[in-house]
């Protein structure tokens, strides 16, 4: 199954299971299905209970808001991650605040899915990866599913589970992958995969090249990041046998921590990447907690790795120069080791 696959078959689901679940977005409607056919078939399926909206991100955001606190549970499609900027008071000074400000009186049990990330030459305003926008705001969820995981299985989790709001990242990049699920001998491909379950409800998931090694170096990475990240952990070990062991949450606000730290305390190194500009992004707050949680476990500074402080081009060779890509890691994890 697709990436893209698993999130249209679970939004089928959803419909079927609960009459409180309502899709509202732009462009939803069959034929077309939204701008990435995640909700194809539903307005066929489930006419009453999927709306197309308005070009108004701001005035359909308020309108799910509004649902959300009156029992249902809408699922909100912004069509690009990058207008969730024109949702941003909606959701940082009306969904995300009002439980806390009518102490738990109130819930906004709202899901806002949105396709986020570049390497597909959609330009400046096309391309970004904005969820970190919201990081430092109380009240909100932030779940990323990499194709390692079952993007679906956590959407569902997401909307039938939590009370509050929830942000639902999608990277573009993912939608046509197969999902990489491991089988008995927890073997994917080139890769030996476990997920690990610790006090969150969304699971990390853990990559290794080789079954019962210790790691030299701990990656990690969410959502898009991924898969660049599993092709230069794999390049590293069959050039050189170094073992990189690749950790990839779903969850990224709050940071699982606690699914983190056991391999950095066997390889006591650790670099960190996302698609995201690095500057005051989740990687700056992932090493800020572990230096302070941390820090005697560490052999070496904590390396970054993000996109570069420049807006995403529409042409692909000069794209690549602004994201981070595999050869970039690469050269991370060598110089990590050779510290």
């Amino acid at each position: 199954m697709r990436y893209s696959e698993s999130l249209n078959h679970s939004l089928h689901q959803l419909m079927k299971q609960d009459e409180r679940v309502f899709v509202l977005g732009e462009d939803i409607l069959d034929p077309y299905g939204g701008a990435f056919k995640i909700t194809k078939g539903l307005s066929t399926g489930f006419p009453d209970r999927v709306l197309t909206t308005p070009i108004s991100e701001a005035g359909i955001t308020g309108f799910a808001i509004g649902m959300a606190m009156r029992g249902f549970r809408p699922i909100l499609e912004i069509m690009f991650g990058d207008f969730i900027t024109l949702c941003a008071d909606q959701i940082v000074n009306g969904a995300a605040k009002f439980s806390l400000m009518y102490n738990g009186q109130v819930t906004v049990p709202l899901v806002i899915r949105t396709p986020m990330g570049g390497r597909k030459g959609y330009g400046p305003t096309h391309s970004q990866t904005l969820e970190t926008l919201f990081l430092n705001v109380p009240g909100l969820t932030i779940i990323a599913p990499s194709h390692f995981h079952n993007p679906g299985d956590l959407l569902q989790k997401a909307v039938l589970n939590e009370e509050n709001l929830v942000l639902f990242i999608e990277n573009k990049l993912l939608y046509p992958l197969q999902l990489l699920q491991a089988d008995k001998e927890g073997r994917v491909d080139d890769f030996f995969v476990k997920a690990i379950r610790n006090n969150y409800k969304y699971p990390t998931i853990s990559l290794l090249p080789a079954r019962d090694i210790q790691p030299d170096v701990t990656i990690v990475a969410y959502g898009g990041m991924a898969p660049i990240v599993a092709k230069a952990m794999l390049n590293v070990f069959m050039q050189d046998e170094i073992c990189a062991e690749v950790l990839i949450p779903s969850l990224i606000k709050p940071i699982p921590l606690l699914d983190i730290l056991p391999s950095l305390s066997e390889s006591r190194r650790l670099i960190i990447a996302e698609e995201a500009v690095r500057s005051f992004g989740w990687g700056a707050e992932l090493a800020s907690q572990l230096y302070e949680d941390a820090f005697n476990i560490l052999l070496t500074p904590i390396q970054r790795i993000g996109a570069k402080e420049f807006l995403i081009p529409s042409s692909k060779s000069l794209e690549e120069k602004i994201l981070p890509q595999v050869s970039d890691i690469e050269a991370l994890i060598y110089k990590q080791l050779a510290q």
